[in-house]
């Protein structure tokens, strides 16, 4: 009878490899590793799928900056381009000339967010219409009629999924944070 394998990742962030940590008898919906006979790659499958990974990959990501908005203060990328997708930093309602956060309440801060998103989709050749996923994040869910009504003129159909989330608070005070998932 097969054993399940639990593996752990080792190696820096641009080559990944797998270590078996733990031999077990398998359980129902584990994931089984198996060494394919004679092969130098391993077969990883769930009990209704098989695919072949290498034991040791390459993942390539490329960050994504937009010359119009103010450098990260942290240390994240305003994107990064990886599998085949575009993950977006979350976007405040900065203002790129001041640094601060514009003023004149949630309808002015999710114009700005949307300006701000718009620069990084620029700077990755996208738009909106590429847009599978937001994340909105507000400090006040009395905000939502108002941030939703300008979220809806940045969209068509079929729209994006779309999470919205209350927060306790965001960056630099801002009450409206947007995040993306783009088809790269």
């Amino acid at each position: 009878m097969p054993h399940a394998i639990q593996i752990r990742q080792t190696g820096g962030p641009a080559v990944l490899n797998w270590t078996a940590i733990k031999v077990g008898e398998p359980r129902s919906g584990q994931v089984r590793l198996r060494q394919a006979a004679g092969a130098r790659n391993l077969r990883l499958h769930h009990p209704d799928q098989l695919t072949q990974h290498p034991q040791e990959f390459a993942m390539s990501k490329t960050a994504i900056t937009s010359p119009e908005l103010a450098p990260p203060v942290g240390p994240f990328s305003q994107a990064i381009e990886v599998g085949g997708f575009l993950y977006f930093s979350g976007q405040v309602a900065q203002d790129p000339a001041t640094g601060k956060v514009v003023e004149g309440g949630i309808v002015a801060e999710t114009e700005r967010v949307f300006q701000n998103l718009s620069a990084v989709l620029k700077a990755a050749g996208k738009s909106f219409d590429d847009v599978v996923r937001a994340g909105v994040y507000l400090t006040s869910m009395s905000d939502f009629i108002a941030m939703n009504g300008i979220y809806a003129k940045y969209f068509t159909q079929p729209f994006p999924a779309r999470t919205t989330i209350a927060v306790a608070a965001l960056p630099l005070g801002a009450c409206v944070e947007i995040d993306l998932v783009v088809k790269a």
